[in-house]
């Protein structure tokens, strides 16, 4: 009796009713725990309790790290009595008869012995559920409007990676990303003569190489680093500005087989420097090289399903890679990866084929790249973009398949391809306009959508979206 009560669907599903309507959240710690320092960190969910249908996503994701780590004892309680009078008015109807206890019997027996914990493992197992995509989807958003961070374009930057006894280390990064110059420094220990030489040795690298801004990590030894360098940039004859950003992953990534391969002779921490100087620059180009959980803008990522989190993640950084584009003859192979068409395997090919054979001149260029064919460069090509090359439209986000069509655009009304590249088109979606969108897109033949976003395209040739916000 006791097994077919608690396999009653009709039964299960009113009693999940009532657990989330009238349960709560209990936590205490764990027996023997509670002198360990550790043990503090939960010392909030000591003896806590909060509605099953009020509590909130982080607090069910602490709680289960809490009790994961054998901190904490967790369970959903609620009122027994108010359980067991809905089963008994339910199960026991009509008149009394002589089997009335042993029903009674049974029916508390599935209660407290199947049904209860079933139950409970099922509204832990929905609570975590929904506290984890509410945990994925916020770290999807701060991942996405951290790559999505405006570049600062054209200017020579100064990476500077705080420390006390290991010292500061330093790089100089060129406008085009290249590192110039490298040094390592001492201004944040007491020594006066330590100082005025990181002084004089920074002075020299500001001045000989014409730096515009100088990156500060802000780890250990931030304010300090922070405070000497404005003071430097006060005796320094050049106007240079400075900022501190945020080197999480930075480390990571200096440990990379990645950061190992593009700079062999370097140590970790000067790699560090150089990350740090680089995603200033150009934030989605750098911080894609860094897996995303070790980015740092998330809660709870290690407590999540792996696979569940590392395909929204990267799902994200696809769809901001794709969003900009990327420059064919200076992106990373990691960056190229992350372009619709291109794995990594072809992402290596496409850096190895442009060290080997110069710059690409246009885009059908690529498909002389092993691992690359018309499937693949469908797939890649409006995403990638060659600047000065030697077509027009190989800089902006027109397809090759619309090459035509934007041509004839052209044509209809009197502009050339110099003046896509000279930006002389700031009256083109004007007579389109008054012309028809509607009746243009039927004679070139495409859709609306599709006009619209080749007109937008030829206005703004190699636009980044990323430069509608302040750098």
């Amino acid at each position: 009796i006791a097994e077919i009560i608690s396999d009653d669907a009709n039964t299960r599903k009113k009693l999940r009713n009532f657990f989330f309507k009238h349960g709560e959240i209990t936590s205490c710690y764990a027996k023997g725990k509670e002198p360990l320092d550790e043990a503090k960190t939960y010392g909030m969910y000591a003896d806590y309790s909060e509605a099953v249908s009020k509590i909130a996503d982080h607090r069910i994701l602490a709680i289960n790290r809490g009790e994961k780590e054998e901190f904490l004892k967790v369970s959903v309680e609620v009122d027994p009595n108010l359980i067991l009078s809905y089963l008994y008015n339910q199960i026991l109807v009509g008149n009394k008869t002589p089997a009335q206890k042993y029903i009674v019997e049974a029916i508390t027996d599935g209660y407290d012995r199947l049904i209860a914990p079933s139950v409970e493992r099922e509204i832990r197992s929905d609570l975590f559920e929904v506290a984890s995509e509410g945990a994925i989807k916020l770290f999807s958003d701060n991942l996405k409007h951290l790559l999505m961070q405006p570049p600062l374009k054209g200017k020579t930057v100064l990476g500077f990676d705080p420390g006390y006894v290991n010292g500061c280390k330093t790089a100089v990064v060129d406008r085009t990303g290249k590192v110039i110059d490298t040094a390592v420094v001492y201004p944040t220990t007491k020594s006066k003569s330590r100082i005025e030489e990181a002084k004089r040795i920074l002075g020299r690298m500001i001045r000989v190489h014409e730096v515009d801004v100088v990156a500060i990590g802000n780890g250990t030894a931030s304010k300090e680093s922070e405070i000497f360098i404005a003071e430097l940039l006060r005796e320094v004859d050049r106007d240079v500005k400075y900022a501190v950003i945020s080197e999480a992953g930075a480390s990571v990534y200096s440990a990379s087989k990645l950061a190992a391969e593009e700079f062999p002779d370097f140590d970790v921490m000067q790699r560090s420097a150089v990350s740090i100087a680089r995603r200033m620059q150009d934030p989605l180009a750098e911080l894609v090289k860094i897996e995303p959980k070790s980015i740092g803008v998330g809660q709870y990522q290690h407590d999540m399903k792996p696979a569940r989190l590392d395909g929204a993640l990267v799902g994200v950084v696809e769809d901001c890679v794709n969003s900009v584009g990327v420059d064919l003859n200076t992106a990373s192979y990691s960056l190229l990866s992350y372009i619709s068409g291109i794995n990594m395997t072809a992402a290596k090919n496409i850096v190895k084929y442009r060290e080997e054979n110069g710059e690409f001149k246009t885009r059908a260029q690529i498909l002389k790249v092993p691992k690359i064919g018309d499937k693949e460069f469908t797939q890649c090509a409006g995403f990638l973009r060659i600047h000065d090359g030697k077509q027009v439209f190989d800089s902006t986000g027109v397809h090759p398949e619309s090459y035509a069509i934007a041509e004839d655009l052209l044509k209809r009304f009197d502009f050339s391809t110099e003046d896509v590249r000279s930006g002389n088109l700031v009256l083109l979606r004007h007579k389109a306009e008054q012309y028809g969108i509607a009746k243009l897109a039927r004679e070139l033949g495409c859709g609306e959508p599709t006009l619209e976003d080749i007109i937008s395209e030829l206005e703004k040739p190699g636009r980044d979206i990323r430069d509608d916000a302040p750098a």
